[in-house]
């Protein structure tokens, strides 16, 4: 079943810390054959690898020392080389850096939709595949408007919208693959606390703005994603704030 993980391979993009690191901890709680985990930080990457598989059994975790934006094709065989079939693919790697715009949309907006094609095409039940689920990390942002971030907020509004039209009933209908959205609010993780800016006047009310605003822990996040994959049908979005129950967006923009 595809809303069920046991014995099902997973990947993982930007899976050594914050939302993706509590991803793979939820996840491999639900006996999963394997997780395979992709992030550029190698030195963190081969830690959570030793203490995953320390904790849930040999094997369980396999980091791949992986720039998303550049070495698709050649982990991509090496994942079917060494697995054959993947069931989930979670595309969680993300950056907030208003000062490059390239590097945000390249590593939030076009990374997510060439990981998302590939892996798509090997899932397609009309050649051959199994099914499976595509979860792509959106954002509050990615609905809900600041005046802070404008290049992150275009590539998570981005994001939303390339799940819902690839994950919409009309293709889930006709070739298998589920695809859906979450999206966090404020969430104590690397990337929030590393937010670059294009203005720098603008930081002491970036700031204020935050603190406004509730936080959660990363570990939220992993459960709600679970909760997600567990009960989100094709081309839905759901909204992970303030560690409360998971809730579907209806697309409404503020």
């Amino acid at each position: 079943m595809e809303r069920d993980l046991q014995n099902k391979t997973v990947v993982i993009t930007g899976g050594v810390s914050g939302i993706g690191l509590s991803i793979v901890e939820t996840f491999l709680e639900k006996n999963v054959k394997a997780i395979i985990i992709l992030d550029i930080d190698e030195t963190s990457g081969k830690q959570v690898q030793e203490k995953m598989n320390a904790e849930y059994g040999k094997n369980k975790v396999i980091f791949y020392k992986c720039d998303v934006t550049k070495d698709l094709d050649v982990i991509y065989e090496k994942i079917m080389n060494d697995f054959k079939t993947v069931d989930v693919l979670v595309n969680s790697a993300g950056v907030a850096d208003e000062i490059t715009p390239k590097r945000t949309i390249d590593l939030n907006v076009t990374a997510v939709v060439e990981w998302s094609f590939k892996f798509w095409d090997h899932m397609r039940k009309d050649r051959f595949g199994r099914g499976g689920t595509i979860m792509n990390l959106a954002s509050i942002s990615g609905f809900k408007i600041n005046p802070f971030s404008p290049v992150y907020q275009a590539s998570k509004f981005a994001v939303m919208g390339f799940t819902r039209s690839l994950g919409h009933e009309y293709n889930y209908s006709k070739f298998g693959v589920r695809v859906v959205a979450i999206c966090p609010g404020f969430t104590e993780t690397p990337l929030c606390a590393d937010v670059k800016l294009r203005v720098p006047e603008m930081e002491k009310d970036l700031q204020l703005f935050m603190r406004q605003n509730p936080w959660q822990k990363p570990e939220a996040v992993g459960k709600a994603a679970m909760d997600v994959f567990e009960t989100a049908d094709s081309g839905t979005a759901w909204e992970i704030e303030n560690s409360r129950p998971i809730s579907q967006v209806l697309y409404t923009f503020n």
